[in-house]
């Protein structure tokens, strides 16, 4: 539900600004955190929840950030750690899924965009 997913977005990132290798790279992006963490939740009801309450461009805004598979990897820990411990274990599956399958795109496309080759996944 809202509540949940608020929390989730909320516990995550805390995890996040305090990472070493992912606090820096959000913080030089995000300028307003509460105007983030607000559309992060909207993001996350659109996905989890299909309210429609998102209108962005996820694509579009991560092209060009400086990451590698490894900072990937590590958001992809992080969201795991914080979805098992604010939600019920049926919840934490499913919005653990969706994260894998959003960063797996979001890791090709800025791959893409930045001429890096991406090792083809053969499980999809």
């Amino acid at each position: 539900d809202e509540t949940i997913l608020a929390r989730l977005v909320s516990v995550f990132y805390e995890h996040v600004r305090s990472d070493p290798g992912l606090g820096p790279i959000f913080e030089a992006r995000i300028e307003n955190w509460p105007a983030h963490l607000s559309r992060m939740v909207d993001f996350w009801s659109s996905v989890a929840l299909m309210t429609g309450r998102y209108h962005g461009t996820p694509m579009q805004v991560h092209t060009g950030l400086l990451v590698d598979e490894s900072h990937f990897e590590q958001w992809l820990a992080l969201f795991r750690k914080v979805a098992r411990q604010v939600c019920t274990p049926a919840g934490a599956d499913y919005v653990i899924e969706r994260a894998e399958r959003i960063a797996r795109s979001i890791h090709l496309g800025v791959s893409v965009h930045a001429g890096i080759p991406h090792k083809a996944s053969r499980s999809t």
